[in-house]
């Protein structure tokens, strides 16, 4: 099955990998650099999926029908991404068509290089199958047993796509510049049930096997392939609005139909703010503890961590940002992940703008404020030279998942609020992004693009817009050029109080009362905290009190329990160092994981604690969540998979 020659097609597409000059100060090459597919020969515009799922082999066997447009003429040979994928066979229009997989790269994958039978001519439609199978470590998938799930009697699988993962599910043109629909069919055992980012369209038992179900799925509006979901479980769920469901397994339904109640209160207020909801289905799946991230915006089903099960419908802003994605990142998608900021800066933007809505312009306010604090935070753990930390940062040769942090987030958060600050306040700034919205939707931008655009939508305002910092804010790295001052009326309380802390003696402890929390919210007692560990840690005597008189180790919200767990084991309090570690593996939310074992390794005592744990646990964890802690306790691939 070799290829003798090498076509043009493929050839230009090794001349452009080789070529990545990635992001420049100001200029941004339009290759994606953490993809093999040459998108300036052909885009695809469609998949067709059938998909048979392996639980005890921990396998997918696929095949997937890709119709793809060739955009120049002579076209005859395309490049697909895929990860530790076994090709059985290709073809084009139902006739065979060679194959050859090119040279594995650590994080990219193996590009597969198809030579087409015939040429086509510049706008013509091929229709390209490939069927093929994963593999049981597919960075895209996790399987669970049984007894990883809450049920405790059947097998669980989910997928994580975002960023580069799709490619070992399915192979595709893996870069967030081609949006497609999508139709899948899915066999499972006839105990489970699949559902997938797509609209739901029937179910039948398989034709093949009468011991298996065929869940049939449609995606009529076009997107990139990181947002392909799927997931297979003992899955029961509630009606929670006109258009949505919350999904889990049967011992979460409820909690998760309670918890999420006020979903279609959120979208309505998001298509005042965005326009239309274009998506028809806005159903939540709750997952099993292990995945790695609070939410994923995966159309029509957004996946969300249980550790926003908190009782007390406080964590819902992670639904207001997935919501809010349905418009910037799914709608509007970064072109390439070195423009990620485009999706996250305007969805947290947009959230927030959510949150105003329905709490208050204080609130929104005190929302920021922690956001920039998660900011430092993330320029600290990087350091305030890493490159990382640009608004837009160069990713040749730089995994997509080692790049992650608030800093897309919350870095260009505070961009778009002081671009709102300049141009006129909420209102207007609000009604730039709902025009850019439009322009771009059912596409992906650029950074380049997206100034352009603002420079064209405010046209009589550039004497403002040439006085942004526009490189200090996109290609430097640290803080940004401009601190944002926000109102800080929620958080003066939450600034007190650490202070006192922060400033009390031994002698004074007998001041401070269990009525100091009572009056904060939720929002205020993690802002408490998060003040303290921005501090130098907190003596011993000073926590223990703490726990006397606020018992924060009885707090079930996450959020709180992980800031105080980080508070504790800084202290050097040993007795949370057991708590730390619970937490750390219970759940595997990477935000909650990965700076808890690094508190727990950074107390000198129990550093061989955490690395025991993490290797006892790893077989449990996501594989992205797993190969990140390993890298954080200094661990190589060996050691780390003892």
């Amino acid at each position: 099955m070799c290829v003798e020659r090498v076509p043009v097609s493929i050839s230009v597409c090794v001349r452009q990998r080789a070529a990545h000059s990635s992001v420049v100060a100001g200029q941004i090459n339009m290759a994606d650099p953490c993809s093999f597919s040459c998108v300036s020969s052909c885009v695809t515009k469609h998949l067709n999926l059938a998909l048979a799922l392996d639980f005890e082999r921990r396998v997918i066997r696929g095949k997937v029908a890709l119709t793809v447009e060739a955009l120049r003429d002579r076209f005859s040979a395309l490049t697909l991404d895929s990860r530790d994928l076994q090709i059985v066979s290709v073809s084009a229009n139902g006739q065979a068509a060679r194959f050859t997989m090119g040279p594995k790269h650590s994080f990219k994958g193996t590009p597969l290089d198809i030579t087409l039978p015939f040429d086509l001519s510049r706008g013509q439609h091929v229709i390209v199958e490939v069927t093929y199978e994963t593999s049981p470590s597919a960075t895209a998938l996790q399987w669970l047993t049984p007894a990883q799930t809450a049920g405790k009697t059947q097998p669980y699988l989910f997928s994580q796509c975002q960023a580069h993962h799709c490619r070992s599910m399915i192979p595709c043109q893996d870069t967030p510049s081609v949006k497609h629909t999508y139709y899948a069919q899915v066999s499972v055992p006839k105990d489970l049930v699949a559902v997938m980012s797509a609209m739901r369209d029937g179910q039948e038992v398989d034709p093949q096997d009468s011991s298996r179900i065929v869940y049939r799925f449609r995606q009529p509006v076009p997107m990139p392939s990181y947002l392909i979901a799927i997931v297979a479980g003992a899955l029961e769920s509630r009606e929670i609005g006109p258009r949505s469901r919350v999904w889990s397994e049967k011992e979460f339904v409820d909690k998760a139909a309670f918890e999420f109640s006020e979903t279609e209160t959120m979208l309505k207020t998001a298509e005042d703010l965005a326009g239309p909801y274009v998506w028809g289905q806005y159903d939540i799946l709750v997952l099993p503890p292990s995945f790695p991230y609070g939410g994923m915006e995966n159309p029509c089903l957004t996946f969300a961590t249980p550790t926003l099960l908190a009782g007390d419908k406080s964590l819902s802003n992670v639904i207001a940002h997935e919501i809010s994605h349905s418009w910037t990142g799914n709608l509007v998608t970064n072109k390439t992940w070195e423009h990620f900021w485009l999706n996250e800066g305007h969805t947290v933007y947009l959230e927030r703008m959510i949150g105003r809505s329905l709490e208050s312009e204080q609130f929104r306010q005190f929302k920021a404020m922690g956001g920039w604090k998660d900011l430092q935070d993330s320029v600290n753990t990087f350091g305030a030279n890493n490159p990382l930390t640009n608004l837009v940062p160069s990713l040749q040769d730089v995994d997509p998942d080692d790049a992650f942090s608030s800093v897309p987030y919350e870095k260009g958060f505070a961009l778009l609020y002081h671009l709102e600050e300049l141009l006129g306040g909420p209102e207007v700034f609000m009604g730039f992004v709902k025009s850019y919205i439009q322009m771009f939707a059912y596409g992906s931008a650029t950074t380049d693009e997206w100034k352009n655009y603002l420079f064209t939508y405010f046209k009589d305002k550039v004497d403002v817009l040439n006085k942004v910092d526009w490189n200090g804010w996109m290609f430097t790295p640290g803080m940004p050029p401009v601190k944002n001052q926000y109102d800080t009326t929620l958080a003066d309380a939450c600034i007190a109080l650490s202070q006192r802390w922060i400033k009390a003696k031994d002698g004074d402890l007998s001041s401070f009362k269990e009525s100091d929390v009572k009056t904060l919210s939720s929002h205020q007692i993690i802002e408490f905290l998060s003040l303290l560990l921005q501090e130098e840690p907190l003596p011993l005597t000073h926590v223990k009190k703490m726990q006397q008189l606020y018992d924060l180790n009885a707090s079930m919200n996450a959020e709180i329990r992980f800031r105080w767990l980080r508070l504790c084991v800084r202290a050097r309090w040993e007795e949370a160092v057991p708590m730390a570690m619970k937490m750390a593996t219970e759940q595997g939310r990477m935000k909650f994981t990965r700076p808890l074992f690094k508190e727990v390794f950074n107390f000198e005592k129990y550093r061989d604690e955490a690395v025991r744990m993490f290797v006892a646990h790893r077989a449990a964890m996501h594989p992205v969540t797993s190969g990140l802690v390993a890298k954080d306790l200094k661990l190589d691939a060996n050691t780390a998979s003892l």
